[in-house]
């Protein structure tokens, strides 16, 4: 063999050697991903859960009064079936306090009372929830109940995006820390709202 083929031979092991280097670590991960559940990813950081597939309040419900009074905002909804007995009044200083934790963002989110034909006390929401916006809307509470993760508890919270999106949703018993760790998360990577 010539002193020109053995080195044309030496420069394509080296980039045979390079390449292999490359691409080793790649089809290790791929193997490693798709070859079994137990190299997945099992969970997520998210508290809440994420609402699958997306629906939009105005798509759903063309002109509706949950809809007009958050467009634009961020929304946390409660949904009470009754008169705000104190499971209600409960979930509504839950939803207070995570509104006040979020700081500098709070201006960002709305909280929102979504109730039926039975109005709550107005009494008490002038007195202990200024700035709650309380709402009659029997289809978007309807669209609501249809599309809670019915592995999850009734009585929790929804998210609401500002372009009308049902986010996520929290169940009723999760810690106010946890639910705004996630809307944090949201708004910090949100460019709208």
């Amino acid at each position: 063999m010539s002193n020109e083929a053995q080195r044309r031979s030496k420069a394509r092991l080296q980039i045979a050697l390079v390449a292999i280097v490359f691409a080793l670590p790649l089809a290790a991960a791929v193997w490693m991903y798709y070859a079994g559940s137990d190299l997945q990813p099992v969970r997520t950081t998210n508290h809440g859960r994420l609402v699958q597939p997306v629906v939009n309040l105005s798509e759903r419900l063309g002109a509706s009064p949950l809809f007009e009074a958050t467009e634009d905002y961020w929304a946390m909804v409660y949904v009470a079936d009754d008169a705000c007995g104190d499971p209600c009044r409960d979930a509504l200083f839950k939803q207070r306090q995570m509104r006040l934790m979020l700081g500098n963002d709070m201006s960002r989110v709305r909280r929102v009372l979504l109730h039926g034909s039975e109005a709550p006390d107005t009494l008490f929401l002038e007195q202990e929830q200024a700035g709650l916006i309380a709402l009659e809307d029997e289809a978007a509470l309807g669209l609501l109940a249809g599309i809670r993760p019915r592995d999850l508890a009734d009585g929790g919270f929804y998210l609401l995006d500002p372009l009308g999106n049902v986010v996520m949703y929290f169940p009723p018993d999760i810690l106010p820390r946890d639910l705004v760790e996630d809307v944090e998360h949201l708004l910090d990577l949100s460019r709208i709202g």
